[in-house]
């Protein structure tokens, strides 16, 4: 049974940085991706960075492309997302996701099975 924890999410000024993480538990040696998404009121879920598990690789949104960072710390099975220079528009619920498989560049919700239950990033001026 997956079951991926996020934190660190919260309330900053426009121009500063958080970062989350999650913690990963049952990830099994046949899930190739981890994930962030994120989701505004009234908006699509939107894909912002993802990591594979084999490779190492990442890949991140058009949107938040040099301004956000993904790792993982593969002894404490915790994903992570610095995200820095933050604006309004950045405010959503943060995800993060795992699968079995995925076309990792794309970026695409579908792939992902397992969720967490998100963190809260509110970015006010």
């Amino acid at each position: 049974q997956v079951q991926l924890v996020e934190s660190g999410g919260g309330s900053v000024q426009v121009g500063g940085s958080l970062r989350l993480s999650c913690v990963a538990s049952g990830i099994t040696l046949d899930y190739a991706c981890m994930a962030w998404f994120r989701q505004a009121p009234g908006k699509e879920r939107e894909g912002v960075a993802g990591f594979g598990l084999r490779t190492g690789n990442t890949y991140y949104g058009d949107s938040v492309k040099g301004r956000v960072t993904t790792s993982r710390d593969n002894a404490r099975h915790v994903l992570y997302l610095q995200l820095n220079s933050l604006k309004p528009e950045d405010t959503a619920m943060y995800y993060c996701a795992a699968a079995k498989f995925c076309r990792l560049a794309l970026l695409l919700s579908d792939d992902y099975k397992d969720w967490g239950q998100g963190t809260q990033v509110t970015v006010s001026s």
